[in-house]
Formats: structure tokens, C-alpha cells, sequence
């Protein structure tokens, strides 16, 4: 196929300095079909309207035969009915159950007993006695059964993952709902068939079941207090507008209380072609493409949208003060209301919030976080249709008010008014965005991202593309001027305070009977999809040694991958050794990041990185380091240069590294408060027992006996140490050149050998830590054999047929037909290592009083394995089509060769992979299940509030071991 290189026009963005100008221009192809497109528009996309107003954005992106569809609704919690909050969510969540085509057996029979259903909820809604609600549920759940006995569960998902649909989800948010799936572009055809089918009627079928995961969405809000600090957030910044009146799950007792009419009312209403859109970007033809869109959705009809008057917002006029309080850590929140997306005071608000806060060279990064006088601290922006919103975030230190790190945000607005910021600073953020947009753009999701968003806030391609012009005009006079009149005592602060949480929400379990499956029940309307003709793809499987240079800098291997797209690249030395060999090194090459040299304080050197537009990242893993540069090319040797100069000519500093030991002992104390943190220990002790990475941990008397000068040698004595270079970008010898001219070579020594950590034999323990919490999470896991390539093909297809995904037994399971949770999986891991073992693991996140009920199913399945044919073809189909449309690309073939490596393995796997699923059979897969996993004893991790935990139930999994926080963190 021949590459088509979507993004090279890009490199003009920042090649010149004469703006760019773009018009729309309409033009009317030979089928009769016009459309819009963008002079100088890097992505060449093209943006139709259907006659009934249904638009379609399409750009070609040639890296896969595969394409990214988003369809976008534009409306979204919003809208909803302030009598049924959650609704736009929740009917997202309906449009995954089918159609009176989709997912039933015998329609003329399921329908009958929808409406009766629907009646009863009318009647539970409006009842207000406890007692006769119930008795109208227990009646819900009856006529549900009955119902369950047509439909058939989850064939939406099936028909998507025959296609081999990566991705398929949706989302909902304040104006938007966006449903999404990444196909195979053979499959283009075929998708279209079912997603028109899916968005002709709503069928609220196994709605009671689903009701129930909602719910359990609701709780896992519950129990994140990042969206409880947001709700509260946005409560106080619109007291009047849906935006902070309704949140997108909605409230507990709107969730509890629902109306199918009210949905279906809502649906007949938004869900209209002239609201909708459908973006596609990948691999395509133009004209064929459209031509098929409006095959399938151009028969939609036209519908008159209503005219909602949402409420304006008065100006803030001083301060408003919330507290939030959770187990976690404290931090503050400030949030300053602004005009949304397109406006001109969004575009300086963008641009304020890039002084502050960029990579390194930020007011907030330079005086706050590089001096660590808050434990962490930053800023972002949110535009939506009718407003948007500046916020400002800050962590403590210990013994720091929140007051404290609140003035600290609050002066470097101060500064910006004052105009004591650099005046380079402005152009190189303009940049900076440039290049992000470069990176982004890249892929088919940044572009296809880009376009549903646009549409959502009915924004044109040309004021996307014309962003950076806008920007352009601004200069330092008008950003002071427009601080000075916009950030004044006009702002909502949230105090996220440690504490008791009062305000959650714990109710009694509905009583449930579990829904019939149907799994072998295939509708007219399945049958007639798989007889549709598909072109099949080839797969192309790669030649590590064709693609990658191999090469030598002096005695250093350098690998070189082309960059054929754009003038980016990537530079990254790579060390085959961690903290696992040595504990000190990530304490030292964290330091080294926060340090100055002989020739440039910090705050300057970050300057001059971003000057150049080059961003530096250092990362050390268990096993690994990488030290990595990233921007234009042409600027790379520079970068180089100083990244090279900061390994060598770093200058210790005891202040910093007294700051930096207390930086480390508050994110211990913070981490013992956080809940995933929690989890993580667990699922590592269960693993190791005590003897595990996160408790062999550098001791706090050792961590301030530490001498800054012995850090800063092991900085300057890495490149010492054997390791090698990777290069992806345009051209390979200029990247040598600088490399020959600044490197630090060494004499490639090899480093010590690392600590072991011995995996432990599972024997049935169960670790549990309380946390305040309205769900319980456990996780199970068990030891398998040592790593074996031929269990790799076997692992693949067990995935996509019982343990993960929208169609996989155990979602149907525990979700579909029995509501027990909202996340619960079961994975066969195969090692990454050809030294260490695979791992059998199951998941379930749900409330805590349901936990013995899902524990039960999951046990239950991980040891009977249903056996469900046209299940096992679909999932066998989607693995062999995900594979064979799979490519893998750019600078992903150099960490796909290192990933191989590490397995034992000099090929591409995938081939192996391909040939061994065509041949394998139920069967197969039955004895796999039978002998790596079913009867498996598993040392289980619980984490959940003791109190709310059935203590007979949970002392049947294993011996309880329950561990304090010190014991788990060792700190």
C-alpha cells in the first residue's frame, strides 16, 4: 500500500514565521457530493454535511488498515431534565443493548413486556411509600425475567468484536456523548450496517441489570475524590447552569427512581442527524467513504432541535469557599469561569495557563515546584460550549497550610499582572502548542479527537486550524492587560481536607433474579450482518533487522529508525539496569532533575530547553533507564548539548536536597492514604510477601544521611555503564554528529547485579487493608508456569472470549446477567520475561455489602469455563482480524524489538501468533482453561471498609492477613 504522508506540511508551523492563512473552500466532487476543506490544512481533511444535516468528518491517515470512528451526540448531562439527572449517561449506556432488530429473539413478544416494564417504573417513580416501591421493583424484576428470556445479551458487542473492534466504548460529559470504536478498514462497510441500526430506534432492554452498574459507576465516583473535589468545584462555579447543578452520573436517588419514558423522550429529542456526526480517520477513500455514510445514515429524517435557554451566570464578585473532606491526602483547587470554547477570552486564558504551567519553563514550574516550595503544583483549562474555566492546583508540604500554597498559585497570577515574565516566553509557547499539535496529529485519534471536539462545540475546521494565529496577535502588553481585568477576587477555592467523608451514599442491594443470557441465540439480524461480503486484510508482519539501523557511535550501539512524516524526532539512551541493581539511582537521577550546573542556575537551563523547544524526560524503572529528548530535529543537537552538560556539570546543593528528602517523606505519608496506592501494595505483597520492591525501600535515616556531592557522582558516572542509543527521527546524521560532538562514551562497564524478589507460591492468603469506602476491590492472583511462547497464542484468545472486553463471559456474567459489578475481568498474563512466571488474575470492583455474591460467580467461572461456539468463533475471528490489521510503525518497531528481546524472541511474534489462532479450536482453548488455570489456588488482595465487609464470607477466600499501612509501605 502506498504510504501516504499525512503530516509533513505540518513542519511549516514552526519553519516559518509568517502566519499561515486559511479559507474554506467548498467544493462538489463528481457524485455530486460537496464538501469543505481548508487551505493549508495540514490533516487534508474534508468536512460533508448530509441533506439532513447529519455532518461527516474525513482525513486519511495511511500508518494501518484500520480506521477511527467516533460518532458524536451533541448533548450530554447538560440537557438532561432536572427531574432525571444522569439520564444522557445512562442512555448511553441503553445504546449498547440493541434494536428491535439487534438483541432479541422474538420482538413481538419482548415488546410487550418492555412497555409493561416501563409502566411499572412510571408507577415506582411516582410511589413514595417505601413498602409499595418495593413491591412494584419485586414486580420490575419479575417482568424482567421474562423479558431477559428474548433478548439476547450483548449482541451489539458481538457484532462489533466479529469485525475486530478495538476500543469500543462511549463517553458522556457535560455537552457531548461520543461513542467510539477503532476497526479494520475492510470492515468499514459492515460497521456502518450496525451502527446505523444501533441509532434508528432505542430499545431499553435489560434495563434493570444495567441500572445497577450505573450505580456502581456512581459509587466508584464515590470513592474518587479527584471527582468529588470537581463536583464540588463546579457546583460553586455555576450556582445556576447545569454545568455545576447536575453532574453527568447524576444524583443517587434520580438513579434509583428512573423513567424509561423520560429516556426515550430525551433520545427522540438529541439523538436527530442534524445533532449528530460521524468522524472517520484512517485509512479510506474519500469518495467511496462518504458515498457509504450516507448509504446508511442519509435516510435519517431532519428534526427540529429545541431551543434551550440555559441559565447566564452573574459575575463572581469574590471569593467562594468550599471543603471537601476524604481519606486522602490534602491539596487545594482554584477555578476562575470564563467564556467558552472559540471566544477570545478563552484564547488568553489558554495562553496564561501556558505561562504558568509547560514543561519546565512555567511561572508555577520555575518558582513553586523547581524550588519545591509546595509539594506539587500546576494548572490546567477546560472550554466547553457555554463556558469554560481556568483552574489552579497545589499539594502541601508538610507542616504547609492549604492557605499557604493557595498564595503561593495566587502570586504567580501576580507576576503575570505585573508583566514580570519573559517576553521570548510568548513565542516559544506558540511553539510549543505548534509542536504538541504536530505530535498529536500524527495519529489517527489526535486528529480524529480534534474533530469530534470541534463539532461538539461547533467550532469550524478554520477556527481550529487559525488558533495559532489568534494566538500570534497577543503580546505581552494585552496578556498584562487582560490579567489585570480578568483575575481579581472572582474565584471559586476548594480546600480538599483529610477526613471523614459524610456525605456518601450507602443503599440496601436491590433484589435481582439474574437475567437469561441467550449466549446461543443469534438474531435475523446477525444472521443476515455475517453474510455480508468483507474484503479480508492481509496481515504484514515486520523484519526487525530490515527496519532498524544498527549502528555504532564510538563503542556505543546507536539504532536508527526513519521519521517519514514530520521533522520531530526522539533520542533516548537506554540502560539495561534499574533500581532493582541499585535503589540509589532513582533517588540520584531524581535529584539531578531538580539541580543547576556550574554554568546555569535551574530555573535557566529549563529556560533554555524550552527556548528550543525540546522537552527531557528521565524515567527509571525496576529493570531499566531511559533518558530521552524530544522535539524538532533541528533543534535536538542543542538539546543534547544541555541535557549532556546538566549529567556532568550538575552542581549538588544541600538546600535543594533537604527540600527533596522532604519532598519524598510527604509523598510516603500521602501515599498511605491514597486508595489505588493501597491496592497496589496489596497486589505486590500477594505476590512477593514482604520481601517486595515497594518495602526494600531507602530508609528515612539513610534518605538524610545522604551526602548531595555522592548523588551527583552517580549522575555523572551513568554513561560509565554499558547502554545504548535509539534514534527515531528524519535523519540519522545529524543526531550522530552531536552525539560524537557532546557524549560522554565511558568504557562500558557492566553494572551489579540486581536484587531478586522471589515470587510466592500461591497458597490460598488473603491480605486485606480497611479503607473508608463505599465499593470493595479484590483482586486475585496466581502463579503459572514459567514463560512458554507457545502460551502466548492461547492467552490472546482466552482474553477476548472470557475475560475482558463487552462481550467476554465473564462481563456477561457478573455484569450483564447478574448486575453484581461495574469492572470485573479475569486475565491469563503471559510473562514479559523469559525468566519469570505467567500469572492467572481476576478482578471485581463492586459495592462492598455485593462482594460475596460476585466473589462467588467469579470463582465459579474461573473453574467452569462455558463452552459457547459461535462466542469462540467471534472471539477467534476478532483476534485473528486485531493481528492482521494490526502494523506496527514508526518508533514503536525499536520498542517492540527491545519487548521481543526481553522474551528470548529476535521475530515478530505476532506471526507465530497468526497461524497458531486459525487452527485452534474450542476444544484447545477448553484444555488450556482445564490445565493453567481451572482449580488455581490464588492469594487475594481486598481493600474496603471493614465495617461494611460480610466477615464469614470474605474468611472463606483464605487466611486473612490483615495488614497495617506501615506494614505494607515499610515507611
Amino acid at each position: 500500500m502506498k504510504k501516504i504522508i499525512l503530516l509533513l506540511v505540518l513542519t511549516f508551523f514552526i519553519m516559518t514565521t509568517k502566519a499561515q492563512i486559511y479559507k474554506i473552500k467548498t467544493i462538489t466532487d463528481s457524485k455530486g457530493y460537496t464538501y469543505e476543506m481548508v487551505t493549508n490544512d495540514p490533516s487534508n481533511s474534508r468536512i460533508y454535511t448530509l441533506k439532513n444535516g447529519f455532518k461527516v468528518y474525513l482525513s486519511r491517515n495511511n500508518d494501518e488498515p484500520r480506521i477511527q470512528t467516533y460518532i458524536p451526540v451533541r448533548t450530554g448531562s447538560a440537557n438532561d431534565p432536572s427531574e432525571n439527572t444522569g439520564l444522557a449517561h445512562y442512555l448511553e449506556h441503553m445504546m449498547f443493548k440493541g434494536t428491535s432488530k439487534i438483541g432479541t429473539s422474538d420482538w413481538n413478544k419482548e415488546s410487550v413486556l418492555l412497555n409493561r416494564i416501563s409502566d411499572l417504573y412510571e408507577q415506582h417513580k411516582a410511589e413514595k411509600n417505601p413498602k409499595k416501591k418495593k413491591e412494584i421493583y419485586k414486580k420490575i424484576d419479575e417482568v424482567s425475567q421474562e423479558a431477559s428470556k428474548y433478548a439476547i445479551a450483548n449482541e451489539y458487542d458481538k457484532l462489533i468484536s466479529e469485525l475486530g473492534a478495538t476500543g469500543t466504548n462511549a463517553h458522556t460529559w457535560l455537552d457531548e456523548t461520543v461513542y467510539k470504536n477503532n476497526i479494520p478498514s475492510n470492515e468499514l462497510e459492515r460497521w456502518l450496517f450496525v451502527e446505523k441500526e444501533r441509532f434508528s430506534e432505542l430499545v431499553l432492554r435489560l434495563f434493570h441489570t444495567e441500572l445497577e452498574a450505573v450505580y456502581e459507576e456512581f459509587n466508584r465516583a464515590q470513592d474518587n475524590d479527584m471527582r468529588l473535589v470537581n463536583y464540588e468545584m463546579m457546583d460553586a462555579l455555576f450556582p445556576t447552569h447545569p454545568y455545576g447543578q447536575q453532574t453527568t452520573i447524576g444524583t443517587s436517588e434520580h438513579l434509583k427512581n428512573p423513567s424509561m419514558k423520560a429516556i426515550h423522550e430525551y433520545y427522540e429529542t438529541y439523538y436527530v442527524p442534524n445533532n449528530m456526526a460521524i468522524v472517520l480517520v484512517g485509512d479510506l477513500n474519500f469518495d467511496e467513504t462518504i458515498q457509504l455514510v450516507d448509504k446508511y445514515f442519509g435516510s435519517f429524517q431532519y428534526k427540529e432541535l429545541p431551543v434551550l435557554k440555559k441559565p447566564t451566570e452573574q459575575p463572581l464578585t469574590s471569593v467562594v469557599k468550599r471543603v471537601v473532606k476524604s481519606p486522602s491526602s490534602e491539596r487545594i483547587q482554584l477555578a476562575f469561569r470564563c467564556n467558552g470554547a472559540g471566544s477570545k477570552e478563552a484564547l488568553y486564558v489558554k495562553m496564561i495557563n501556558m505561562i504558568l504551567s509547560n514543561s519546565g519553563a512555567g511561572l508555577i514550574d520555575i518558582n513553586i515546584n523547581q524550588k519545591q516550595l509546595a509539594q506539587g503544583a500546576g494548572s490546567y483549562t477546560s472550554f466547553f460550549k457555554d463556558y469554560g474555566l481556568h483552574s489552579l492546583y497545589g499539594a502541601p508540604r508538610e507542616g504547609q497550610s492549604l492557605e499557604q500554597v493557595q498564595k503561593l498559585l495566587l502570586d504567580q497570577l501576580e507576576i503575570i499582572k505585573n508583566g514580570k515574565f519573559d517576553d521570548w516566553l510568548i513565542k516559544a509557547i506558540i511553539n510549543d502548542l505548534k509542536t504538541q499539535r504536530i505530535s498529536s496529529w500524527d495519529t489517527a485519534n489526535g486528529v480524529a479527537t480534534q474533530m469530534y471536539n470541534a463539532f461538539i462545540q461547533n467550532l469550524s475546521w478554520q477556527q481550529i486550524l487559525d488558533e495559532f494565529n489568534e494566538l500570534d496577535k497577543m503580546n505581552k502588553e494585552s496578556i498584562v492587560k487582560f490579567a489585570q481585568e480578568f483575575y481579581k477576587d472572582n474565584y471559586v477555592v476548594i480546600y480538599k481536607e483529610k477526613g471523614i467523608n459524610d456525605k456518601l451514599v450507602r443503599v440496601e442491594n436491590p433484589e435481582i433474579t439474574p437475567i437469561t443470557l441467550n449466549r446461543t441465540v443469534l438474531s435475523d439480524f446477525y444472521k443476515k450482518f455475517s453474510q455480508l461480503p468483507e474484503k479480508e486484510i492481509q496481515p504484514q508482519f515486520i523484519d526487525y533487522q530490515k527496519l532498524i539501523t544498527f549502528d555504532h557511535v564510538k563503542n556505543t550501539p546507536l539504532s536508527y529508525i526513519k521519521n517519514i512524516n514530520n521533522e520531530l524526532g526522539e533520542v533516548y539512551y537506554i540502560f539495561d539496569f534499574g533500581s532493582d541493581n541499585n535503589k540509589e539511582l532513582d533517588l540520584a537521577l531524581n535529584y539531578l532533575s531538580l539541580l543547576g550546573t556550574d554554568k546555569y542556575a535551574k530555573s535557566d537551563l529549563e529556560k533554555e530547553f524550552y527556548k528550543i523547544g525540546i522537552t527531557y524526560n528521565i524515567q527509571v524503572q525496576n529493570e531499566r533507564i531511559f533518558l530521552s529528548l524530544q522535539g524538532l530535529e533541528k533543534n535536538i543537537p542543542k538539546g543534547i548539548e544541555l541535557f549532556e552538560h546538566l549529567l556532568q556539570n550538575a552542581k549538588p546543593d544541600s538546600e535543594t536536597y533537604q527540600k527533596y528528602v522532604q519532598t519524598i517523606q510527604k509523598a510516603r505519608k500521602n501515599s498511605k492514604l491514597n486508595k489505588q496506592s493501597i491496592l497496589n501494595a496489596l497486589a505486590l505483597y500477594a505476590r512477593y510477601g514482604e520481601n517486595n520492591r515497594l518495602r526494600n525501600n531507602i530508609s528515612e535515616a539513610d534518605l538524610l544521611n545522604k551526602k548531595p556531592a555522592d548523588l551527583v557522582k552517580i549522575s555523572k558516572s551513568l554513561f560509565d555503564y554499558k547502554h545504548e542509543i535509539f534514534y527515531y527521527g528524519p535523519n540519522e546524521s545529524v543526531i550522530k554528529k552531536a552525539i560524537q560532538k557532546y557524549h560522554n562514551f565511558g568504557s562500558g562497564k557492566e553494572y551489579t547485579f540486581p536484587v531478586t524478589y522471589k515470587e510466592l507460591e500461591s497458597d490460598g492468603s488473603l491480605f486485606f487493608a480497611p479503607y473508608d469506602m463505599v465499593q470493595a476491590e479484590i483482586l486475585f492472583q496466581s502463579r503459572g508456569a514459567k514463560f512458554d511462547i507457545a502460551k502466548i497464542p492461547y492467552a490472546k484468545v482466552f482474553g477476548e472470549y472470557f475475560g475482558r472486553g463487552l462481550s467476554s463471559i465473564v462481563f456477561q456474567e457478573i455484569r450483564e446477567s447478574k448486575s453484581l459489578a461495574y469492572s470485573a475481568y479475569a486475565s491469563y498474563i503471559v510473562s514479559s520475561d523469559k525468566d519469570k512466571y505467567d500469572y492467572i488474575s481476576s478482578y471485581i470492583g463492586t459495592q462492598a455489602n455485593k462482594l460475596p455474591q460476585a466473589v462467588d460467580a467469579m470463582k465459579y467461572l474461573m473453574n467452569n469455563m462455558p463452552e459457547v461456539n459461535k462466542q469462540f468463533d467471534n472471539a477467534k475471528k476478532s483476534a485473528l482480524k486485531q493481528i492482521a490489521s494490526d502494523r506496527i510503525t514508526k518508533s514503536n518497531i525499536y520498542w517492540s524489538y527491545l519487548f521481543a528481546k526481553k522474551r528470548g524472541i529476535n521475530y515478530d511474534l505476532r506471526k507465530d501468533m497468526y497461524s497458531q489462532i486459525q487452527t485452534l479450536k474450542l476444544k484447545d482453548l477448553k484444555d488450556f482453561f482445564n490445565r493453567e488455570i481451572k482449580g488455581k489456588t490464588y492469594n487475594v488482595s481486598l481493600i474496603g471498609k471493614k465495617e461494611n465487609l460480610n466477615w464469614n464470607s470474605v474468611s472463606k477466600l483464605g487466611k486473612v492477613h490483615e495488614l497495617s499501612i506501615d506494614e505494607l509501605f515499610n515507611y
